[in-house]
């Protein structure tokens, strides 16, 4: 009995093996740099030139803050609650939550019952122990030499087992699971950070094909009146059918392009129809490409940001922290395991005498110690291939966070050369368009051929797309800036 009080006192004092997490320093290398665009790496990137102390950190504004659109919000909305796979993800994390749970009660006994149990044991004479329970019960009465009734016993009883958690094992795996948990908390933040972009991504496709429809129709029509113009002058021996024939060639050109952008459209809005969860609908848009804006006063921040924002870098610190306790789980195995169980309950061979509690009743008390001697090196292996485990999982952390911090730098750069592109671009529009004025004018007072008003037309034509997919590009840049920071999901 001493030495039972000890065990538990043991027990209760705890000798917890395996080493506690520490997250990885990785200051001292070259992971804080970003894009700027003077071409010298820094720490931190501030847009629009806005002071520190007036910034707000990107990944930390809200996503309805941010996007400040109130039909694409609506959509955003509707695709968080219907979205298939965001549906998918809270059930993935609820299963995460009832294992912590589990894990959380393995401190505790395990108890079972048999509320009751009826037994019938029949032999015959050459059963290896024969008669013996039957006579001792009987005193000595001949015992029949087939089928006869050797035991009979009714059974009503209580199981308790509790395993001691002196090594720390039971405590390293409610850790792995209370990771594990963490981890399928941050993928639901992945899945919803990306479901934003996406739905963003694809509202901003809408918006461009739509602007690039208006143009092209604007152009058709365009050409459609300067082939009356050329038919006309034709009709007046001013000009030839190779003219009627190429102006209408151009003219039937920019017509094609009105339902090649309208397949382009009806695709992308089934897309769009599919990320909201819904069968495909008509879906009304109200605002125009060149309405959209977004929130500009921020800071990027610097690497230790990425660390608590972004969900990919959070998972693999989680999956990391998860090794940490699994290889404290597989050096805990190499220990002695202290088990206890017991059971209590009534036992009678007649039911007459069966609800005696003096009588009937029995209580079993049983602890012991297991330790492992030999076991083909298995555990060894184990162990080793945790650490090892572990190990691939810090790399994975660090590779991580270079890959966000990556993420992050070309984010910058991109939103920063479409700037100037469409800088450049908005220059060019001004240019084609006075050149498209231009060649009109000179085309009706006799000065410019045909050819020039068409090449005036397909290039205005060209620098209006132009401009109107650099202008969703940026859109796009801005929104993928801010899933790169780790925001979206709060």
């Amino acid at each position: 009995m001493g030495l039972f009080a000890f065990l538990v006192g043991v027990t209760l004092v705890g000798c917890k093996v395996g080493e506690p997490y520490k997250r990885p320093d990785f200051s001292t290398d070259d992971t804080g740099k970003f894009y700027s665009p003077d071409g010298v790496a820094t720490d931190s990137i501030l847009m629009e030139g806005v002071e520190p102390k007036d910034t707000t950190l990107l990944a930390a504004i809200p996503w309805k803050s941010y996007i400040q659109d109130t039909v694409l919000v609506a959509l955003i909305d509707e695709a968080l609650s219907n979205n298939i796979d965001m549906q998918k993800t809270m059930q993935e994390l609820q299963i995460g939550m009832e294992q912590l749970e589990q894990s959380k009660a393995n401190f505790y006994p395990s108890l079972n019952s048999t509320p009751g149990g009826y037994r019938r044991e029949y032999y015959s004479e050459n059963y290896n122990n024969y008669g013996s329970n039957r006579a001792r019960t009987n005193h000595g009465e001949d015992v029949p030499t087939s089928f006869y009734t050797e035991r009979m016993e009714y059974t009503s009883a209580l199981q308790a087992s509790w395993e001691a958690d002196i090594w720390g094992k039971l405590r390293w795996k409610k850790e792995a699971a209370r990771a594990q948990y963490m981890k399928s908390l941050e993928f639901k933040k992945a899945v919803q950070t990306s479901l934003i972009s996406e739905v963003a991504s694809t509202y901003y496709n809408l918006l461009m094909l739509k602007a690039q429809v208006a143009v092209a129709t604007k152009t058709y029509q365009l050409n459609d009146s300067t082939l009356n113009i050329v038919k006309l002058q034709y009709d007046a021996g001013e000009s030839t059918s190779l003219a009627v024939r190429q102006t209408q060639s151009r003219m039937l050109k920019s017509k094609t392009l009105v339902p090649q952008l309208e397949r382009q459209y009806a695709i992308v809005e089934n897309h769009l129809n599919y990320l909201l969860g819904r069968a495909p609908q008509p879906i009304v848009i109200t605002t125009r490409l060149d309405e959209v804006s977004f929130q500009r006063i921020y800071s990027t921040g610097v690497p230790l940001d990425l660390i608590k924002n972004r969900p990919d870098v959070a998972m693999a610190e989680y999956e990391l922290m998860k090794r940490n306790a699994k290889a404290g789980v597989a050096e805990a195995l190499k220990y002695p395991s202290l088990t206890i169980d017991a059971s209590a309950g009534l036992n009678s061979r007649t039911l007459s005498n069966f609800f005696d509690p003096v009588g009937s009743g029995f209580a079993l008390l049983n602890g012991s110690i297991f330790q492992p001697i030999f076991n083909n090196r298995k555990l060894k292996t184990n162990y080793r291939v945790a650490l090892s485990e572990k190990e691939i999982a810090q790399l994975d952390f660090k590779d991580n966070l270079l890959l966000a911090i990556g993420d992050v730098s070309t984010s910058l750069a991109t939103i920063n050369k479409l700037e100037e592109e469409y800088a450049i671009a908005q220059e060019r529009i001004q240019v084609t368009r006075q050149g498209l004025k231009d060649a009109g004018l000179l085309f009706k007072s006799g000065f410019a051929n045909y050819l020039e008003v068409i090449t005036a037309q397909s290039d205005a034509l060209e620098s209006e797309l132009n401009l109107i997919d650099i202008k969703k590009q940026i859109l796009i840049a801005n929104i993928e800036l801010y899933r790169s920071l780790g925001g979206g999901w709060q």
